[in-house]
C-alpha cells in the first residue's frame, strides 16, 4: 500500500512537471476516451451503450492520423501555421501554467483558513469580547461565515460573467482583506460578527471562482489533478488555521494575529491577479478574439494557438449567444446537467463530512485521546493525505470511478462507526474502531467526494452557464453545510450518534446509486469537446 502511495505521489509530481506538454508520436501519444464525437452521454441509451463500449476501447487510440488531423484543421484556421504537423514536441511546459494556478490557490488556502481559524481562537476572543458566557453570541461568530459564504457563492457567478475570473479575483480580495482586519481589530463582538460576514462573502465568491478559473486555464492532459489542487490547498488552510493557533496557550492575545494573518493572502491575491491572464474561453465568449489569443500564448505557448481557438469554435458558443441568466439554469436544455451540480454538492454535505469532523473531538475522547489539538491534527492530515493521492489518480483514474470509490468507502466506515457504538461485543475496542473509522472516512472523502464535484461541475457545465451554475452549486453546498452545522447536535441528542451515522451510511449509498446513472466521465476531453457531446446528446 504505502508503495503504491509512494508511486501516486511521484506521478503527480511528475504530471506538475510536464504538464501542458503534447507528445505527437502516435505511439506514445494517448487521448483517454472517444474522439470528439464519443463522449458517452446518458441521453440516449443506443447511443451511450455504443459510446461507453467506444470510450472503453479508445484508451490510447489517438494514432498518428488524428494528431495530423488536428494539426491540419488547426493550420486551416490560422492560415497555414506550422503546428506540430512533423510529430516533434511543440508545447510548452506547464510551468507556465503553474504559477496562475498557484495565484488562484491562495484563495483556496484563505477559504480553509477562514473556516478553520475560528475553532482554536473562539475560546480567547469570546473572553476578550466578553461573551464567554453567551453561546447564542458565539454561535454567531461561527455561523456568520456560513451565511457570508451563501451569498458569496451565488454572487460569485454574476461577477465572473461581468468582470471576467481574474477580476472577480481581485474584488474578491477586498471583502476578504478587510474582514480579516475587522476581525483582528474588534473590541465588540458586532464588529466581530460584521468581520466574519465580510470574510464569509470572500470564501463564498472563492469557492465559485477558484474551481471554475483553474479548469478554464488548465491543459486537458492534467485537468483532473491541477483541478483537484483546489481541495488540497483547502486543507492546507485549516491545518494552517490549526498551526496558527499553537501560540494560543502562552499569548491569549494571540487570536488577533491569527486573524490578521489573513490579510497578506488576501492582498497577494489581487496583486497575482493583476499580471495573470484572463481566461481564453471568457474573452472568447465576450467577441474578445485578439485577447484570447493573447492569453492562449500566455498560458500554453504560441503554437497552442489555433488548435485552442479551433476548439473554441468548434464549440459552438461564439459571442454572437449572450451569456445565460439565473432563470436559463432550469430551461429544459440546462436543467438536466445543473442539477447534476447541485446533487452532488448535496450528496457531499449530507453524507456526513462536517458532522464528522464536528463530533471528531468527542469521539478520539472516547478512545483515549484528550488532546483536542491531536484530534483535528489527525483528521486534518487524513484530509491532506488522500487528497494528494486523488490529485495523482484523478487523470488516470478518472472521476467518476473515484466517486464511486470514495463514496463507498465512506458507508463502509460510516457502517464501522455506527457499530462500534451499538455493539457490545465491540465494546472492549469501540475507542479503537470509533477512530479507525473516523480516520478511513475522512480518508474515504478526501480521494473522490471532496474534491471531485468542485472539478467535475465546471467541465460539465456549458460555456455560457459555467459561471452561474457553479455558483449555484456552490450554493447548495453552502446552504446544507450551514442547516447540518445547526441542527446536527439536536439530530444527535434526539436519535443517538449511531443511529444518525447509519442514515449517513445510507446517504452515501444512495449517492453511489445516482452516479452510476447521472454522472458522465469527462477525463482526457477538453471542455469544448465536452460541451459539443453533452449539447449533442441532449
Amino acid at each position: 500500500m504505502m508503495k503504491q502511495v509512494g508511486m501516486g505521489l511521484r506521478n503527480f509530481r511528475r504530471l506538475l512537471l510536464i504538464a501542458g506538454c503534447r507528445i505527437a508520436d502516435g505511439k506514445n501519444a494517448s487521448f483517454n476516451g472517444c474522439s470528439r464525437g464519443g463522449f458517452c452521454s446518458k441521453s440516449s441509451l443506443s447511443s451511450v451503450e455504443a459510446k461507453i463500449a467506444c470510450s472503453r476501447m479508445g484508451v490510447h487510440t489517438f494514432s498518428q492520423s488524428e494528431a495530423r488531423a488536428r494539426s491540419v484543421r488547426a493550420q486551416a484556421y490560422d492560415g497555414g501555421l506550422e503546428v506540430a504537423a512533423s510529430g516533434e514536441v511543440q508545447a510548452r511546459s506547464s510551468g507556465s501554467v503553474l504559477p496562475y494556478v498557484g495565484v488562484a490557490c491562495l484563495g483556496a488556502i484563505l477559504f480553509g483558513y477562514h473556516l478553520g481559524v475560528v475553532n482554536g481562537a473562539l475560546e480567547y476572543l469570546a473572553k476578550d469580547l466578553g461573551i464567554a458566557e453567551n453561546t447564542v453570541l458565539q454561535g454567531w461568530v461561527v455561523s456568520s461565515t456560513l451565511a457570508g459564504a451563501t451569498v458569496g457563492s451565488f454572487t460569485g457567478g454574476a461577477l465572473a460573467d461581468k468582470f471576467g475570473r481574474t477580476r472577480t479575483f481581485q474584488l474578491d480580495a477586498i471583502p476578504l482583506a478587510i474582514g480579516a482586519f475587522l476581525c483582528a481589530t474588534s473590541w465588540s463582538v458586532q464588529t466581530m460578527i460584521i468581520g466574519r460576514l465580510l470574510c464569509g462573502i470572500g470564501i463564498g465568491i472563492s469557492s465559485a471562482i477558484v474551481p471554475l478559473y483553474i479548469s478554464e486555464i488548465s491543459p486537458t492532459e492534467i485537468r483532473g489533478a491541477l483541478g483537484s489542487v483546489n481541495q488540497l490547498f483547502i486543507c492546507i488552510g485549516i491545518l494552517a488555521a490549526l498551526v496558527a493557533g499553537l501560540p494560543l496557550a502562552g499569548n491569549p492575545l494571540w487570536w488577533r494575529t491569527m486573524f490578521g494573518i489573513a490579510v497578506v493572502p488576501s492582498v497577494l491575491m489581487a496583486l497575482g491577479m493583476a499580471i495573470s491572464p484572463e481566461s481564453p474561453r471568457w474573452l472568447f465568449q465576450q467577441g474578445k478574439i485578439s485577447q484570447a489569443e493573447t492569453a492562449i500564448k500566455s498560458l500554453f505557448g504560441k503554437e497552442k494557438v489555433a488548435e485552442v481557438m479551433h476548439d473554441l469554435r468548434s464549440s459552438g458558443q461564439s459571442s454572437t449567444e449572450e451569456d445565460a441568466g439565473w432563470f436559463d439554469l432550469f430551461s429544459k436544455r440546462y436543467w438536466k446537467v445543473v442539477s447534476v451540480g447541485a446533487a452532488l454538492f448535496l450528496f457531499q454535505q449530507l453524507a456526513g463530512i462536517n458532522a464528522v469532523v464536528y463530533y471528531s473531538t468527542s469521539v478520539f475522547r472516547s478512545a483515549g485521546i484528550a488532546s483536542d489539538v491531536a484530534a483535528s491534527a489527525l483528521v486534518g492530515a487524513s484530509n491532506v493525505f488522500g487528497t494528494a493521492i486523488a490529485s495523482s489518480l484523478m487523470d488516470r483514474q478518472g472521476r467518476k470511478s473515484l466517486l464511486f470509490t470514495s463514496f463507498t468507502g465512506m458507508a463502509a466506515s460510516m457502517l464501522l462507526l455506527s457499530l462500534s457504538f451499538t455493539w457490545k461485543v465491540l465494546a472492549p475496542f469501540s475507542g479503537t474502531l470509533a477512530v479507525l473509522g473516523t480516520v478511513l472516512y475522512v480518508l474515504s472523502f478526501s480521494l473522490g467526494a471532496g474534491p471531485v464535484p468542485a472539478l467535475l461541475l465546471p467541465e460539465i457545465f456549458a460555456s455560457r452557464i459555467r459561471a452561474k451554475a457553479v455558483a449555484l452549486s456552490m450554493g447548495m453546498h453552502w446552504v446544507s453545510n450551514f442547516v447540518i452545522g445547526l441542527y446536527f447536535l439536536s439530530i444527535v441528542n434526539r436519535f443517538g450518534i449511531s443511529k444518525v451515522y447509519l442514515g449517513f451510511a445510507t446517504v452515501c449509498l444512495l449517492a453511489v446509486l445516482y452516479i452510476a446513472g447521472n454522472v458522465v466521465e469527462t477525463k482526457g476531453r477538453s471542455l469544448e469537446e465536452i460541451e459539443r457531446a453533452l449539447s449533442s446528446s441532449a
